[in-house]
């Protein structure tokens, strides 16, 4: 609480400095002084000389605008620290809302900066930092506001405008995104990153403050990030965060889970070789009744913390084979779905039982089922029941799909040691490979290692054509991401396999690598 009084203190303070040393103030000088002689005569006047120029030094006045500001900046790319740049964003609201003028607020985030940090070292993790700072700060008139929110998070506020509509502020993200997102080269290294954004008008403020204004941008950009890379969103009421308790947050989750709200969504996978489907892959989507399509970071708290991780992977199995029996009787050939697992659903000691039941239900062979692992938990898993359940599964005939391979320092031991058939290729590698030899090399070399162990590879997060192609002709087996498909329901991959199969109809044979 003490917190918060101090914080709006100096957010008065910020104001008063404002007020006190701006042109305003400026136009009661000569009334002053007048008032000043008249009332005390030459002394008086003296006196008013004096003391008026050191309280506007000690105010700040100095610095000029603004100026107080500008002495907490961020040492590595001279950004506003965050608690100035909160200051500088109240005081253009009550700006805004005082001269009945436009204005906005804009949230970026560079996204997978922890793989950044990682590849390439603290230091040009941090010149990734300031660059993107200053392309921000080019990018803007010179009144506009650039800070820092979090690490890998910048700030923007406009400065106040007569004219400022949603279609300017989706052209102006879409801009500084494109500013943002250019290839930045250190020490002969280009290193690629992608950037989302959200942002939100003054109009469209939840709440009058300059507070809730700048949190509104940051929910959008939550959103974004959720359904990056590369998005931006306009904040939107739908983004509030509910007001239930967490308790009635937890019922709602149980409520969806049973009744057919979370289900699978399906991504597909292409084989490079042939540009045939290879496969699915199951992601959980909740249809929310109000809130509309919902991601997993939305809701797998909730169900984490009601302990009903274990129930969501008995609902994907079972809807994923479903699904997969539906397209063997329309006449659809999907060799594969891929299910996510936890450790806390491999954690199960019956789980082979479980998996062999529903295999049987649906007269499915155990090779029609992938069963995704993340690295991370292949990297710490000990000999337990983890080890045990995934030894199992690859005897029982699933394959075992390593996730975000590159990521979490799994060692080539692991790979043989719990029988895994496929890696797939994190998107920090993918990204921009088309553009960049340093990614041709380090795809190259995973390649290389996975053929060695006799596994195949599927490279995830392939955005475009130029990505697909280089990751065919290094010899990549399979692709998967946005460039190819989103995650789709059900009812919609039947007319999606038709289109794409009469597409390959139509298009030359993209020349894989592989001999």
């Amino acid at each position: 609480m003490g917190s918060v009084r101090n914080k709006n203190f100096l957010r008065a303070c910020a104001r008063l400095t404002a007020t006190m040393t701006g042109p305003p103030a400026l136009a009661f000088l000569p009334a002053l002084c007048l008032a000043a002689f008249w009332f005390g005569g030459e002394a008086a006047l003296l006196t008013c000389a004096v003391i008026i120029p050191v309280f506007y030094a000690l105010l700040g006045g100095l610095h000029g605008p603004s100026g107080s500001l500008m002495l907490v900046r961020e040492g590595i790319s001279g950004l506003l620290h965050q608690p100035a740049f909160e200051n500088l964003v109240d005081e253009i609201f009550v700006r805004t809302e005082e001269l009945g003028w436009k204005s906005a607020t804009f949230a970026f985030a560079i996204e997978d900066f922890d793989s950044i940090h990682d590849r390439f070292g603290k230091a040009a993790a941090d010149q990734v930092l300031a660059r993107t700072g200053e392309r921000l700060k080019s990018s803007l008139r010179d009144k506009d506001s650039v800070g820092i929110l979090q690490t890998a998070q910048f700030g923007v506020c406009l400065d106040p405008v007569r004219h400022f509509d949603l279609e300017l502020a989706i052209q102006m993200a879409g801009r500084l995104q494109r500013a943002v997102e250019e290839p930045i080269s250190i020490d002969g290294t280009v290193i690629y990153i992608s950037a989302s954004v959200g942002f939100c008008l003054h109009a469209r403020s939840a709440k009058k403050s300059g507070e809730a204004w700048l949190g509104a941008a940051q929910m959008a950009l939550d959103e974004a990030v959720r359904r990056g890379p590369s998005a931006i969103r306009a904040f939107s009421d739908r983004m509030l965060p509910p007001t239930a308790t967490t308790a009635a947050l937890m019922d709602e989750v149980a409520h969806a889970l049973e009744n057919g709200q979370i289900q699978p969504w399906f991504q597909p996978q292409i084989s490079t070789d042939t540009g045939h489907i290879s496969g699915f892959e199951a992601l959980a989507r909740w249809v929310h009744p109000t809130r509309g399509v919902l991601m997993p970071a939305d809701f797998l708290p909730a169900l984490d913390q009601a302990d009903l991780l274990e129930r969501l992977a008995e609902v994907m199995i079972y809807q994923s084979l479903a699904a997969l029996k539906s397209w063997d009787e329309a006449g659809i050939k999907i060799p594969q779905i891929g299910v996510n697992f936890a450790g806390s659903e491999l954690s199960n000691p019956q789980l082979i039982e479980k998996i062999t039941w529903e295999l049987d239900r649906f007269d499915l062979t155990p090779d029609r089922l992938a069963i995704e692992i993340l690295e991370t938990v292949v990297a710490s898993a000990p000999d337990d029941v983890i080890t045990r359940n995934l030894n199992a599964l690859g005897k029982l005939g699933c394959r075992i799909d390593l996730d975000d391979f590159g990521t979490g320092h799994a060692s080539i031991a692991s790979i043989r040691r719990f029988g895994v058939t496929r890696i797939k290729i994190d998107r920090s590698f993918v990204m921009k490979a088309d553009r960049d030899p340093e990614q041709q090399r380090m795809i190259s070399a995973i390649l290389t290692m996975a053929e060695r162990l006799g596994v195949e590879t599927l490279a995830e997060g392939v955005e475009t054509v130029g990505e697909h192609v280089i990751l065919a002709q290094l010899g990549c087996d399979h692709v998967q991401g946005f460039g190819i498909a989103r995650p789709m329901p059900l009812d919609q991959t039947v007319e999606w396999v038709e289109a794409h199969c009469a597409k390959q109809r139509e298009m030359p044979r993209i020349m894989s690598g592989k001999t």
